[in-house]
């Protein structure tokens, strides 16, 4: 018998017996099961049949296969390809608030910032994402106040060492006229 213990709740397996405690008063209530399995569903054949069949049915189905490099994949403004920093006028939108970094699940973002004599006062000396860390999640984008970290639609890293995997402000930097399409969709999903 497997006794579970949860709060004002005790749930007994085995017997199959609750015992449901609301304000002080015990409640008994059995579970009842509203049918018990036949032998042949027990043996889950039929439900190894189900999947056979959709595993069929997929199949059969015509095949679409892209003929990449000739034929490119335009993604829609939704998609999330790597993170690149906005830039406007010359100047990169981040104030070096270091959000995108703490916010990052797989720790891939190190901002440094420094102050600057521009209107924004701070920016950042030194902002490095790690692309073999960096899971595309868009958490970083999210979390941005200025919407100087965007998701863009490039899809296509390559490295031959370790070295060029991060991604310093050089290789970040994008512009807005590029990145007009997924700005536009960030605002209408706000």
């Amino acid at each position: 018998m497997v006794k579970l213990f949860c709060l004002s709740k005790e749930f007994v397996f085995g017997e199959r017996r609750m015992a449901i405690s609301t304000n002080g008063h015990t409640k008994e209530a059995k579970q009842v099961r509203s049918k018990d399995l036949t032998f042949f569903q027990r043996t889950y054949i039929p439900e190894i049949m189900k999947g056979m069949v959709l595993t069929f049915k997929q199949m059969l189905r015509p095949k679409f296969t892209r003929q990449y490099p000739e034929e490119r994949f335009n993604p829609q403004p939704s998609y999330r390809g790597r993170p690149v920093l906005v830039e406007e006028e010359g100047v990169e939108r981040c104030v070096a608030c270091g959000l995108c970094a703490r916010v990052c699940p797989a720790l891939a973002i190190e901002v440094q910032a420094s102050e600057t004599e521009l209107e924004k006062e701070r920016y950042p000396e030194k902002f490095e994402i790690n692309m073999l860390r960096c899971i595309f999640c868009g958490f970083c984008e999210e979390a941005c106040p200025e919407e100087a970290i965007v998701m863009s639609d490039e899809y296509e890293l390559v490295f031959t060492n370790l070295e060029e995997a991060i991604y310093g402000k050089d290789k970040l930097l994008m512009s807005t006229e590029r990145l007009k399409t997924r700005l536009e969709f960030l605002r209408q999903a706000r």
